[in-house]
């Protein structure tokens, strides 16, 4: 790095003036023709330094001039008007929804939409997770979408789709036999904060309950049809098979190990039961049909 560059930490070093007389000559006689010459000579030199900074600052100042005439240019050309957005990545949105949520006006200047703004807007979209806006010059837009994945089905006279995080994706108007346990159960005020907020402490146990059936790997995942939330007591079960499972508010995964093999000794024997109570620690009560 030169020495002549400035530094926080001390002072340049400035070339000492080549015209001064050192204490070597200075009591030699010198002429003076001889001074007046190197005086112009450094006359000259100062005006041809002032000319070269002139010439920089009209180059700068030209340069300056040059970039407001661009950036005017990209803002209002024709060329940069958007043609066209493409929409990737849906399947259960559709593609025309996405682009009126994205909010672009037709015919926007490329360069005047806020991709960040875009993708905001997007987002409050229930199916849509996250998404990505790009810009494809000169004139179109590429919007990435990764939807959010249906997880169960929540009932409550109608069957709308619940995400793994809990939100409400829409609703289900056919008949559809979901991989796992429908919920039910959950009040209008409960499903009405599914679209936007966390879910309530209802859903969130009820997907809980479901995350401990996939975690234990056994058949029961497929036995259970329906997770009734509505008890004060923890949630009830149905199977299949029409049985009322009485599960309790606790201890989820080692009940579950329990319903399993007693599903499994009911399906041996044959026994017509209706009810299975596990709310009791170490206990389990059943119930047949008939009975009071």
């Amino acid at each position: 790095m030169s020495n002549g560059l400035l530094s926080p930490r001390g002072q340049p070093s400035w070339p000492g003036d080549v015209g001064e007389r050192s204490a070597l000559i200075a009591r030699q006689k010198v002429g003076r023709a001889a001074s007046r010459s190197a005086g112009a000579a450094r006359t000259r030199a100062r005006r041809s330094a002032t000319r070269r900074w002139l010439a920089i600052a009209v180059i700068v100042v030209a340069g300056g001039s040059g970039v407001a005439g661009g950036v005017r240019w990209l803002l209002t050309a024709p060329r940069f008007a958007i043609a066209g957005v493409e929409v990737r990545g849906v399947s259960r949105v559709s593609a025309e929804r996405v682009v009126e949520a994205a909010g672009i006006p037709a015919r926007a200047n490329i360069f005047r939409i806020d991709p960040a703004t875009v993708t905001a807007r997007l987002q409050t979209v229930p199916e849509i997770l996250r998404a990505d806006v790009i810009r494809e010059l000169p004139n179109r837009v590429t919007i990435l979408v990764e939807e959010r994945r249906p997880f169960t089905l929540v009932s409550n006279g109608t069957l709308h789709w619940l995400d793994e995080e809990g939100r409400l994706l829409g609703e289900e108007p056919h008949a559809v036999a979901p991989n796992v346990p429908v919920i039910s159960g959950l009040s209008e005020a409960e499903l009405a904060a599914l679209r936007t907020d966390e879910p309530g402490p209802k859903a969130r146990a009820a997907l809980t309950l479901i995350r401990s059936l996939l975690r234990s790997g056994s058949a029961l995942v497929g036995e259970i049809s329906e997770i009734d939330m509505s008890g004060r007591e923890g949630p009830v079960l149905y199977t299949v098979d029409g049985i009322e499972v009485r599960l309790g508010a606790e201890e989820w995964e080692e009940r579950l190990a329990r319903l399993a093999g007693v599903l499994a000794q009911i399906g041996r024997t044959g026994e017509g039961v209706t009810t299975i109570d596990l709310r009791f620690r170490d206990q389990v009560v059943l119930r047949k049909g008939g009975q009071g």
